[in-house]
């Protein structure tokens, strides 16, 4: 591809560019490199080394005539045109693009949505926390929650080509909104979950997070596009106000939602049983899902659906959700048990999330609920000890254990959470943590074990190693099984 039919400037030459990167150990023969400012690294610093690696051309802030070896394109707005530049590089988008934001939920919506449109036969992928799943075989380990738009745009092209997919579902992050990373997506419809503390290490305020994730909708989402917003939470006025002003059709979901209304919600014994109303026409639901956050992420992925394929059955839709089953790693069940007590792996590391798995867990609980958690380091302290303090109020037996330390001294971690939590037992090591609280179940009581969900690695002192709470967990009953 010629490099005048990706920028449109007066350069005086034209080379082929055979790929874009932010990245100078990436660049190869003919590449842009668009030089970033980032929070730990300043791409201008490595320009040099993409020139030598055969950069042929470079987008930065800097002035033209600090470099000669290539094709400077000076702009203040880098981010913006990287993001432009990957797409219309690798070209042609799928029929139907989805975005999802809020602090919880993404995964979980993202992933249910693309299992229902595959039993509609749709042809549906996901790209997020858990990374990208297509059809039955293609799949990438790894975090992709609204990565780097090169790496983004690759794998959107990718899931095309080999799986053929009409449908991509993409997690939409705070930080990849405000990177704009997400631009230059033709995004049909968008969704919005919930706001709460999270992140904000890095956006400073709640105003300013919840203006991050906005974006989606001023930023990315197509123009007559449709926003599928959660009319249960504060914001969703506001959000409405600025889907109208950019001229987005909204479509509200929840118990005041005008569009998909829960009607009414029970726990049972397998989950739940709901009533749906869809404008006029309403429908029984049994999820076989525990929690209101499931079935809340459930009705959210049903207004992504059906905006995308209005022509979809109803009655066809309803029965496919009535045989969901768990995200993994989202209170996943582990189906080995303790003396009949329930065990779930979750991901939830952020307080609102931990505060809504204890709190669906708890109606299924006729013992004790024990919770297994700690926080990661390197990221918002102000909710290690926000976490304590739901533990210690919604848990009867806590052990505060490590989660992904990072660089940071894991017993600082650990204090700061006890701060709040009291009344917990503090194990480091998290195999122990875990195998403790096995040996203490009891017939009808529940086990949580928080933070890391569907993650297969823990990382210490900078370093990575194999670690997978339900591997661990079955592990460990094993050992358990073994004493007796």
């Amino acid at each position: 591809m010629k490099l005048s039919q990706l920028i449109n400037h007066d350069f005086k030459q034209d080379p082929e560019i055979t790929g874009v990167t932010c990245d100078s150990r990436e660049v190869k023969d003919g590449y842009i490199f668009a030089a970033l400012q980032g929070a730990k690294a300043d791409g201008n610093n490595y320009i040099d080394q993409a020139i030598e690696n055969g950069a042929a051309v470079i987008i930065t802030n800097l002035p033209k005539s600090k470099f000669k070896k290539a094709l400077i394109y000076k702009t203040d707005t880098q981010r913006l045109v990287y993001a432009n530049l990957c797409a219309l590089f690798y070209g042609k988008q799928p029929e139907k693009v989805y975005a999802v934001t809020g602090t919880s939920g993404k995964s979980s919506i993202v992933w249910f949505a693309r299992e229902i449109l595959k039993e509609l036969d749709i042809k549906a992928a996901s790209i997020g926390t858990m990374g990208v799943f297509a059809g039955e075989h293609y799949q990438t380990e790894g975090s992709l929650t609204s990565p780097d738009p090169a790496i983004l745009h690759r794998a959107i092209k990718d899931v095309q080509e080999k799986e053929h997919v009409t449908d991509v579902l993409i997690e939409a992050s705070s930080h990849g909104l405000d990177q704009h990373r997400l631009v230059g997506l033709h995004v049909d419809v968008a969704a919005f979950t919930n706001l709460s503390h999270e992140h904000l290490d890095y956006h400073g305020s709640l105003e300013a997070y919840f203006e991050a994730k906005s974006k989606l909708f001023t930023e990315v989402l197509k123009e007559g596009g449709t926003a599928v917003l959660n009319a249960d939470i504060d914001e969703f006025e506001t959000l409405k106000d600025i889907c109208y002003h950019k001229n987005l059709k909204v479509i509200s979901y929840g118990t005041r939602g005008s569009d998909i209304t829960l009607v009414t919600s029970k726990s049972t014994q397998e989950g739940k049983e709901a009533v749906i109303a869809l404008g006029k026409e309403s429908y029984s639901l049994k999820l076989p899902l525990i929690g209101a956050f499931q079935l809340a992420n459930v009705i959210c992925a049903i207004g992504l659906i059906l905006s995308a394929h209005p022509e979809i059955d109803r009655e066809k839709l309803f029965k496919i959700i009535s045989k969901l089953k768990a995200v993994p790693g989202r209170l996943e069940p582990i189906e080995s048990r303790i003396k009949g007590a329930a065990i779930y792996v979750d991901y939830a590391h952020k307080p609102a999330a931990l505060q809504s798995v204890l709190n669906a867990v708890r109606p299924h609980t006729q013992g004790e609920l024990y919770l297994v958690f700690g926080c990661g380091g390197d990221r918002d302290k102000e909710k290690r000890p926000l976490m304590g303090k739901i533990a210690q109020q919604l848990a009867d037996q806590v052990i505060v254990t490590d989660d992904n330390p990072r660089t940071e001294d894991p017993s600082v971690i650990r204090s700061e959470i006890l701060t709040a939590c009291p009344k917990a037992k503090e194990i480091g090591n998290r195999r122990r943590a875990i195998a403790d609280a096995l040996s203490h179940l009891k017939s009808g009581d529940s086990l949580i074990i928080a933070g890391k969900g569907h993650e297969t690695g823990q990382t210490q002192a900078g370093k990575t190693t194999p670690f997978d709470d339900r591997v661990v967990t079955r592990e460990e009953i094993l050992v358990l099984e073994k004493k007796k």
